[in-house]
């Protein structure tokens, strides 16, 4: 091959990856009251696609170099849930923020996006994962893949953190909502690295920050507001998932952060036990492995397209 063949295939290979690794920005409208703030990379040989689903106190952005590395090979998906970032905030009456409206989301994204679900591996923690569970009961075929980790699928709050449990119980939920709300700068700056051993302590990315700050109080509902509906139908919602558990047909693998503070991994091996579905232990890692780990979280997500 000549020196000008071979630089104009290096460029030309150049472009390409810089097209499937670039970030687009924009928003979805799903409902006259939901429009999701999304990130997308697009990849014109995409080998299937990821979608990501967040936790508290996240955004989109928690994604952000993951979604450039599994780029390389995949479409990518991510959004805000709403109550989350730069996502729509209904009042409550409207949209209960419960897990069982973000399975909603989640179903109306995908349809939205044009994704076809057979080559879909969504990745979903924290308050994330259970959305898509529920879903799956209803839709078996959402995805061909879901790994879910650091969640609480099942009614059990003695595997679960005292303000986690404070949360959950009627009686002391709204003073717990307060104390999130007014705790907001300490949260977001503490949260992720709770727990862990001083070897293992990480930053986050300080534009992730910024976009968690100023998505906090994005509209008259807070983010803390979002968490607490969430939780005043948690309990409903993991009772029914436990009830109709023999209905997941959907392949499942469970990951765990074997530091979790939050959500014990106990949690996560009943339900893995009792769903019949593959369990792994993260070592030396906590509530958010994705950010603690990512190259280890892009190997799980890898193997599921296997």
């Amino acid at each position: 091959m000549s020196t000008l063949k071979k630089s104009i295939t290096a460029v030309a290979s150049t472009l390409v990856l810089a097209s499937a690794t670039a970030q687009e920005i924009d928003k979805v409208q799903l409902s006259p009251d939901i429009t999701l703030r999304r990130m997308v990379v697009k990849n014109p040989s995409a080998k299937g696609t990821v979608l990501f689903l967040h936790g508290f106190p996240e955004t989109v952005f928690t994604w952000r170099d993951l979604a450039l590395d599994l780029g390389r090979d995949y479409e990518v998906h991510a959004f805000d849930w709403p109550g989350y970032g730069q996502s729509s905030r209904p009042s409550a009456d409207k949209f209960a923020y419960a897990p069982r409206d973000y399975a909603q989301v989640v179903k109306a994204y995908i349809d939205k996006a044009g994704i076809d679900r057979s080559k879909l591996v969504i990745y979903a923690t924290d308050i994330g994962a259970l959305p898509p569970l529920l879903a799956a009961l209803e839709q078996p075929d959402i995805a061909r893949k879901i790994i879910v980790g650091d969640f609480a699928p099942l009614d059990r709050p003695q595997y679960m953190s005292d303000r986690l449990r404070s949360l959950k119980a009627p009686q002391t939920a709204e003073a717990v909502r307060i104390a999130i709300n007014q705790n907001r700068d300490e949260i977001i700056e503490n949260t992720f690295r709770r727990g862990l051993d001083a070897n293992a302590q990480f930053n986050v990315p300080a534009g992730f920050t910024k976009d968690m700050l100023v998505g906090w109080g994005h509209d008259s509902l807070s983010t803390g507001d979002a968490f607490y509906h969430y939780y005043s139908h948690f309990t409903r919602d993991q009772q029914y998932f436990e009830a109709n558990l023999a209905r997941l047909k959907t392949p499942v693998r469970v990951v765990w952060g074997e530091k979790d503070i939050y959500i014990d991994k106990k949690m996560g091996e009943e339900f893995a036990a009792k769903s019949g579905m593959p369990f792994a232990i993260l070592p030396k890692l906590g509530h958010y492995p994705h950010l603690q780990a990512p190259q280890q979280i892009s190997s799980e997500i890898r193997a599921a397209f296997d």
